[in-house]
């Protein structure tokens, strides 16, 4: 079987390893840049998502490279404590949660598939544009930005694992133009700064307005500094535009961080974090609207490309990884590649497309929206604000929804177990 990965970031990297790990070592991942490095800011990789690593052997690699989050917590603009949870071997998953750098992520991934697959399966500078289905599969039109030259490869099945702009999901549902944006402005970056409550802590705080989201990713240095992750959020001034969503957009931190003045605590100094950073960028937050097909024959999507979704509740990179593992396993069980595509759509979209409206409704962080909604000026005793188990209940649903609980996670069977028999590798 011989299949084409387009994209060689998380999702497309993990379809990589999978498939090899299914005995299908027939496999190339086509990656636009033209060299992989370490870029971009932290990322969570949520129980579920870990485990399907450790399956692959790679779990040692990233502990070295990670924290396991301990807790959780989300607190108003006051700074004070709304909800706090435990993460992870911490609430009883068998998997931590990892929060990591995602260049660091991506290295380790594209590391083990040049180990696995060969040092030729990760081919750089070559964008995926075109692609139609052939008698026997798919024929691939790529471009090769560098070298200035176009090229054209058969296989019998193809994975967009390109990302929220997509070039693979633009020739299957051409026309839908470019991700909708919410409003909102996100400014990311790292910071080696001191580490804040137990050094193991992730925090969400802020109100309807604005917000901040800030953890470590590394242990500490010969200084006692730890590399940090932090975004804030706030609403767009009244027309401003993006024209693009460009994570590796560069911006100055005194060009923004002054919205967050208000968001400076005795427990953790948000635009001290921020004033510290070694990189920033700004990005609209944007997502894609839910399809009602991944799949086309020989062509199938992963990860952003297939669910781009907003950062609320850490699901983007888990996903990616667990679609990877899912489509690797049908297409392992399945002698066709169309089938075992329909069959990995058929597990996966339903759940996703729940989790995509569950985002756009700020998934667990509407604890914050709450907050400030029942009690602008803080309050003395959240329990007032929060009657019965109004808290514990957004938080296990979400769990739930996203597949990563611990009763889910700890019990869950292997990534499409009940997909047919008649392997194909």
């Amino acid at each position: 079987m011989t299949l084409l990965i387009a994209g060689g970031g998380i999702g497309g990297l993990t379809a990589a390893l999978s498939l090899h790990a299914e005995g299908i070592e027939d496999v190339r991942v086509l990656e636009a840049v033209p060299e992989i490095r370490p870029l971009g800011v932290g990322l969570n990789v949520l129980p579920n998502a870990v485990k399907e690593l450790d399956e692959l052997g790679l779990l040692p690699r990233l502990a070295d490279v990670s924290v396991a989050t301990g807790d959780l917590g989300y607190y108003n603009r006051h700074g004070q404590l709304i909800w706090r949870e435990p993460r992870g071997l911490a609430a009883g998953h068998r998997w931590p949660q990892l929060s990591i750098h995602r260049g660091r992520l991506q290295a380790v991934l594209a590391d083990a598939v040049r180990e696995r697959l060969g040092p030729d399966a990760v081919v750089t500078d070559t964008r995926v544009v075109d692609v139609i289905h052939t008698a026997s599969g798919v024929r691939v039109t790529a471009r090769h930005p560098v070298a200035g030259t176009t090229s054209t490869v058969d296989a019998e099945g193809l994975i967009g694992a390109d990302g929220i702009r997509s070039a693979v999901r633009a020739v299957l549902g051409p026309g839908e133009g470019p991700p909708p944006w919410n409003g909102l402005v996100v400014w990311r970056g790292t910071a080696w700064v001191p580490p804040f409550l137990d050094g193991r802590s992730m925090v969400i705080a802020g109100d309807d307005r604005s917000r901040a989201v800030v953890y470590p990713m590394s242990a500490a240095d010969e200084r006692g500094r730890v590399l940090m992750n932090w975004a804030v959020a706030k609403a767009a001034e009244p027309g401003a535009a993006f024209e693009d969503a460009d994570w590796n957009r560069s911006v100055e931190p005194e060009s923004f961080v002054g919205h967050f003045a208000h968001l400076a605590f005795d427990w953790l100094d948000v635009p001290a974090v921020i004033r510290t950073a070694t990189e920033a960028y700004i990005y609209p937050m944007v997502d894609r609207d839910p399809l009602p097909r991944w799949s086309h024959g020989a062509v199938t999507l992963i990860g952003d490309a297939a669910h781009a979704m907003y950062p609320m509740g850490s699901n983007g990179a888990t996903q990616s990884i667990v679609d990877a593992r899912v489509l690797a396993a049908h297409l392992a069980r399945h002698s066709e590649v169309a089938e075992a595509f329909a069959a990995y759509e058929a597990e996966r979209l339903p759940v996703l497309t729940r989790l995509q409206h569950s985002t756009r409704r700020r998934g667990p962080e509407i604890v914050i929206d709450l907050a400030h909604e029942r009690a602008p000026g803080g309050f003395s005793d959240v329990r007032e604000v929060f009657p019965g188990t109004e808290l514990e209940d957004i938080s296990a649903n979400f769990a739930r929804l996203g597949g990563f609980d611990p009763r889910t996670v700890n019990t869950m069977t292997p990534p499409g177990a009940a997909a047919g028999a008649g392997a194909r590798r």
